[in-house]
C-alpha cells in the first residue's frame, strides 16, 4: 500500500516536470497568492491574539498586499526563474520584491488608517509571506531535484567526495545538489583545522582519511576544487588518490569562481599535461612583444604541432603581418581558417598570408621573403619522428638541413632583423639521424650568425611537447581507449616533458633575447619514466594497470624493444657550462661550432652523396660536422664514420 502511493506521488511530480513553462507559471503564481492570503491570516492572528480566516479586515489587507504582488512580480520577472533551481539569489529576489510590495502597504495602512486593520500588519504580513515563499522555494526544490532525483537514480547514484574545502568546493557543491545521479558525502581537505567541522551541513575530513572514505561510503568519484594550487602539488594529490578504485575530475582554472557559476560542467578529466613538468613561469610582456608587435613575422612549418601554437600566440600579439608557411595543405588550410576566424570575430588588424611551400625551395623561399619582408623568422618546419626519418634518412636530411640553410640564406640577402631556430634535445649527442641533421642546422646558424652581423641568429632546444603529433600522449590514448596493451620501447626509457603553449611562449622570448649565436635550453624540468607515464595515464582513465601482482588489472603495459636510433635518456646540453638568462625558464649554452666555410664544404659533400643515393656516404658527412653522432641499432651503438654501402643490412637508418 505504502509503495504504490509512494509511486503515485512520484509520478504526479514527474507529471508536474514534464507540465508547459506557461502551465508551471500559473501553478506557482496561485500558489503564491494562497501564501498572500495566508500570511494575512496569520498576521491579524499574531496581531490581535485571536484566530480568524474570514473577516473585513482580512479580506482588505489581502487584496491590496496580493495587487501590490502581481504589479512587482511582473516587473522584477520573478515568474521567470525556475524553481526547482532555487537558490540564495532566487531568496534575495523574493526578499527585494516583498520589499517593494511592502512600500505601498505601510504607505496605506500607517498612513492612511483603515477601520478595523493595525497599522503594524503593513509590517508584519510582509515578513510572514516571505518566509512563506521562501519555505514554499526550499520544498518545492527538495521535493523535484533532491527527492525525485534520488527516487529516479535509485541504485545509481554516484557517492562524491570534494577535495577542497574553500569557496571553489563550496560552489562545486551547491552544484552537485542540482545534479541528479550524484550525491556529496563529504570535503576533504590538507588543511587538519578544518577536520571534524562541517560546511553546508556536510562533513570535512582530513586527507589522510581518504582511504577509509572510500571504503566505508563508497566513494565513486572524487572532484578537486583546488583551481589554483601548482602543478606539483596537483600531481601529489593525483599521486595519491591513484591507489583507490575512484574516478578523479577536476575544476580547471578559476575563471568560473570569478563569474560564481561553478557547474558540473565545468569538471573535467584530469590530463597528463595538468600533472607533468614544472609550473609555468609569468612571462615577459616585453619580450614578447619586442620582436612580434607591429611587425611583420613569418613562420616556416605553421601548421605544425609548435608552428601553429607559434603562430596563434603570435597574432595575439598584434603583428602587422604574418606569413604562415607550410608543405601540407591540409595543416595550412586548418590554421589558416582558424586565425582569420579569430582576427575576425576580434576586429583585429593583422593580416594572414598563406604560402604553401617547402622550406627547400630556394627560388620560392628567395622570392616570398623579399616580397613580404619580415622583422622576424621563426624556423619551425622539420621532419621530426625519429623512426620515419631512420627510414628515411636522405629526405630526412634534406628537408632538415638544406632547408634549414636556404631560409637562412633568404634572410640574410633580404636583411631579415631575427633568424629563430626551432631545435630539439635530440640534437644533443644524436644517435639518430634527426636529431644530427638537428645539431648540424644549428651548427650553420651558428656559422652564419659570425659572419652575417646584420640578421641576429639564434636557436631554442627543448624536449618533447605534450599533445604533438609525434609525442606518446595520444598513442598511449588510442591504446587505452581499444582496451591495451600500451606499448612502449623501454621499462626505462626516460624524457623530457613541456607544454606546447609553454613551448611557443618561451620561444618567443628566447628569440627576442638573442645578440647572434645563442644556442638557448628551455628548462624542462625533470626527466619522466615513460613507464610511469603509461601508468598515470592509465589510471587517471579510471583503470587500473595488469601487471605480476595485478593479474585482474584493466591495462597491461608491454616492453617492446628499442627502435633504431632511439636513447635510453635524452639531453639538453651539449657541454656542462649553461649560463642564467633573464628569464629563470631559459639558459644559454655555450657549445663547440664550426666556420662557416667549413661546414659549407661539408654541405656540399651531404648533398653530393644524397644526389648519388650514397646513404653511407651522407652519414658519414653527417658524422664529419657532428662527430658525437652514433647510429644505433639493436646490438649496441654503431660509428656511423666507419660506414660503407654495403652496411645498409646494419644502419636502418641509411
Amino acid at each position: 500500500m505504502f509503495a504504490r502511493l509512494e509511486s503515485g506521488f512520484m509520478a504526479l511530480l514527474r507529471q508536474l516536470l514534464l507540465m508547459r513553462r506557461s502551465v508551471k507559471r500559473a501553478l506557482m503564481f496561485t500558489l503564491d497568492i494562497a501564501f498572500c492570503y495566508i500570511a494575512s491570516v496569520i498576521a491579524f492572528s499574531l496581531r490581535l491574539g485571536e484566530w480568524s480566516i474570514a473577516s473585513r479586515a482580512i479580506f482588505i489587507v489581502f487584496g491590496w498586499a496580493a495587487l501590490s504582488w502581481m504589479a512587482v512580480a511582473i516587473f522584477l520577472r520573478i515568474y521567470h526563474s525556475i524553481v526547482r533551481y532555487a537558490g540564495s539569489r532566487e531568496i534575495v529576489g523574493l526578499a527585494l520584491a516583498i520589499t517593494c510590495m511592502s512600500i505601498p502597504m505601510i504607505a496605506l495602512f500607517m498612513f492612511f488608517p483603515v477601520d478595523d486593520v493595525p497599522r503594524t500588519i503593513a509590517i508584519i504580513q510582509p515578513i510572514i509571506f516571505l518566509l512563506l515563499l521562501t519555505v514554499s522555494r526550499i520544498v518545492i526544490r527538495y521535493l523535484l531535484v533532491d527527492l525525485l532525483g534520488a527516487w529516479n537514480f535509485m541504485g545509481q547514484t554516484r557517492s562524491v567526495v570534494i577535495y577542497g574545502a574553500g569557496i571553489a568546493g563550496q560552489q562545486l557543491a551547491a552544484a552537485i545538489r542540482r545534479e541528479a545521479g550524484m550525491a556529496l558525502v563529504g570535503f576533504v581537505d590538507d588543511d587538519a583545522r578544518l577536520a571534524k567541522h562541517r560546511l553546508d551541513g556536510f562533513p570535512v575530513y582530513h586527507s589522510s582519511q581518504i582511504g577509509a572514505l572510500v571504503e566505508r561510503l563508497a566513494v565513486s568519484d572524487i572532484l578537486l576544487a583546488l583551481p589554483s594550487i601548482s602543478r606539483a602539488k596537483r600531481k601529489r594529490i593525483v599521486d595519491s588518490l591513484s591507489a583507490y578504485p575512484v574516478r578523479v575530475r577536476m575544476l580547471p582554472g578559476v575563471q568560473q569562481l570569478v563569474q560564481g557559476d561553478v557547474s558540473i560542467n565545468d569538471l573535467r578529466e584530469v590530463r597528463v599535461e595538468d600533472l607533468l613538468g614544472r609550473d609555468a613561469v609569468e612571462p615577459d610582456a616585453a619580450l614578447l612583444r619586442s620582436t612580434i608587435s607591429d611587425k611583420v613575422v613569418f613562420v616556416s612549418g605553421a601548421g605544425g604541432s609548435i608552428g601553429s601554437e607559434l603562430c596563434r600566440q603570435i597574432v595575439n600579439l598584434r603583428p602587422r603581418r604574418l606569413i604562415l608557411f607550410e608543405m601540407s595543405e591540409h595543416a595550412l588550410y586548418n590554421i589558416d581558417r582558424e586565425l582569420r576566424e579569430r582576427e575576425a570575430a576580434n576586429n583585429g588588424g593583422c593580416k594572414i598570408v598563406a604560402v604553401l611551400g617547402n622550406a627547400c625551395d630556394a627560388t620560392l623561399v628567395e622570392r616570398i621573403i623579399q616580397l613580404e619582408r619580415p622583422d622576424t623568422i621563426f624556423h619551425a618546419a622539420a621532419y621530426k619522428h625519429v623512426p620515419l626519418v631512420e627510414e628515411n634518412p636522405e629526405v630526412g636530411i634534406v628537408n632538415n638541413v638544406c632547408g634549414t640553410l636556404t631560409l637562412a640564406r633568404a634572410a640574410i640577402n633580404a636583411r631579415v632583423a631575427r633568424f629563430i631556430l626551432i631545435s630539439t634535445d635530440k640534437a644533443v649527442r644524436p644517435t639518430n639521424v634527426m636529431g644530427a641533421s638537428k645539431r648540424l642546422c644549428e651548427l650553420i646558424c651558428q656559422a652564419l650568425a659570425d659572419t652575417n652581423p646584420d640578421t641576429v641568429f639564434s636557436m631554442v632546444r627543448f624536449g618533447n611537447v605534450l599533445g604533438s603529433s609525434g609525442s606518446v600522449v595520444p598513442l598511449f590514448q588510442r591504446q587505452i581507449a581499444a582496451g591495451g596493451p600500451i606499448t612502449l620501447t623501454h621499462l626505462e626509457v626516460t624524457r623530457y616533458f613541456m607544454t606546447i603553449p609553454e613551448a611557443a611562449q618561451l620561444v618567443i622570448q628566447a628569440g627576442a633575447m638573442a645578440r647572434g649565436g645563442e644556442v638557448f635550453v628551455l628548462d624542462m624540468g625533470q626527466p619522466v619514466r615513460i613507464y610511469d607515464l603509461a601508468r598515470t595515464m592509465i589510471q587517471l582513465s579510471g583503470l587500473s594497470v595488469r601487471d605480476d601482482a595485478h593479474p585482474d588489472g584493466d591495462i597491461e603495459i608491454v616492453a617492446v624493444g628499442m627502435r633504431p636510433g632511439e636513447k635510453l635518456y635524452e639531453e639538453l646540453l651539449i657541454g656542462q657550462d649553461a649560463q642564467p638568462t633573464p628569464h629563470p625558464s631559459i639558459m644559454c649554452a655555450h657549445e663547440s661550432k664550426l666556420s662557416w666555410p667549413i661546414l659549407e664544404q661539408i654541405v656540399r659533400d651531404l648533398r653530393a652523396a644524397i644526389e648519388a643515393s650514397d646513404k653511407a656516404g651522407a652519414l658519414r658527412a653527417l658524422r664529419k660536422a657532428v662527430p658525437e653522432f652514433q647510429v644505433v641499432d639493436k646490438g649496441g651503438p654503431v660509428d656511423a664514420g666507419r660506414l660503407h654501402d654495403t652496411d645498409r643490412d646494419v644502419v636502418r637508418a641509411g
